[in-house]
Formats: C-alpha cells, structure tokens, sequence
C-alpha cells in the first residue's frame, strides 16, 4: 500500500535506502534532524579491486548538535578528488559509467557548502538514473513523532544497525566489477554503473513482498 516515508539524506546511498521507498507515495526528507555521526548521512560503500571501501565527506567541526542542514563540509581536506579517483578506479571499466559519470562528476564539484544540499542533489540524480518519479518534499520542523499518515525511516538504514535491514531489503544479485564475491547494499552507483538501465528492476528484486 502507497504511502509517505519520512528520512533523512545520505551520500550516495546504499540499494536498501531505495527498496525502503520503492512503494511509498512520496518522500519527505528531514531537514531539521541534529547530526548523527558514523551513519550514511556522509558515508557511502563502493566496490574496488582491494574490497569494500568507505568513502567519508569530512565535516568542518564537530556536529553532534547541529542541524542536518547546517552542516558544513570541510574541502580543506582533499576527499573530493580522492572520491572521484577511487570511484574512477573502481568503475572505470564498469558498463555503464561513461553513461552516467559526468553527472555525478558536476554535483561533486559543485562544491556544496552544506552536506544536506550535496545530498539531496545526489537523491535527485539518483532517482533520475532510475527513471523513478517519486515526489520529494523538505521536512518544515523536526517532528519526533510523525503524523499518523507517514512512515517514520530516520536511521532505519544505518551502517550499524544491518539487522535493521530485513524488513526493507533482501539482496538481489547482480554483476559487479570485481571479484567472484557478490558485496551487498553497496551505494546505488556500484548497481547503477554495472546495470545502467536495469538498476530498478534489482532495486524492486532487493525489496521483500
């Protein structure tokens, strides 16, 4: 049954982040929640030749009190070219990549001053990538409890709570770069880069009936 998610955003989000949604409605980000650290919301998972790798977008300060949307990225820590390269090195030979890179390239280097804004430019994308018409809306204050009406996602899909996942995600195998061993719930550009087109049907394959 249709219906509205509330969550918060993430950089480049693993697949489960998106079978979460895959039968809401419509989207409302939180752009009022204070910081968590050690969450999606400033890292992702990509594949390499060495393994699993985690990319971090470094923040200017300590957050722990701070709103989500006033969190400042540090670019006096040189993480962006060093992203950009290791996914290039990763995905370089990835089928679809030259389709979809120079995309992902222009929102990186926009620099955004603001974590939240990189994030929310990156759903976007991502959600275009899979030709997913889901309406998305900003949270207007941080609500502890949501309306009865809206499903409340915040930090359901964190990198430290993998039992958590059941409920939204069950792996759907695909074909990834390196090596024999399938890596799950990676970040949706490893299955973007190696599916391209059929990302969404492994989208809706990795989401429990």
């Amino acid at each position: 049954m249709a219906h509205t998610a509330l969550i918060e955003t993430q950089y480049l989000p693993p697949i489960a982040y998106f079978s979460a949604l895959l039968n809401c409605s419509e989207v409302i980000v939180e752009k009022y929640e204070h910081y968590e650290k050690q969450t999606f919301r400033n890292r992702c998972y990509i594949k390499t030749a060495q393994g699993t790798e985690m990319l971090i977008v470094p923040l200017t300060s300590k957050h722990g009190k701070t709103v989500i949307s006033e969190v400042k990225i540090d670019y006096g820590q040189k993480w962006l070219n060093n992203h950009w390269r290791t996914m290039r090195s990763a995905y370089g030979k990835a089928p679809f990549f030259e389709h979809y890179a120079d995309e992902l390239h222009d929102i990186l280097f926009q620099r955004s001053e603001f974590l939240y804004d990189l994030n929310l430019a990156l759903l976007t994308m991502c959600l275009k990538w899979l030709r997913w018409s889901l309406p998305i809306r900003e949270s207007l204050a941080y609500e502890v409890v949501p309306a009865d009406d809206v499903t409340d996602l915040r930090s359901a899909i964190n990198p430290k709570k993998t039992g958590n996942l059941a409920g939204f995600y069950k792996p759907a195998v695909y074909s990834q770069v390196f090596g024999n061993k399938f890596d799950e719930n990676l970040s949706l550009i490893d299955l973007i880069f190696c599916e391209g087109p059929g990302a969404m049907g492994i989208v809706r394959a990795s989401t429990p009936k």
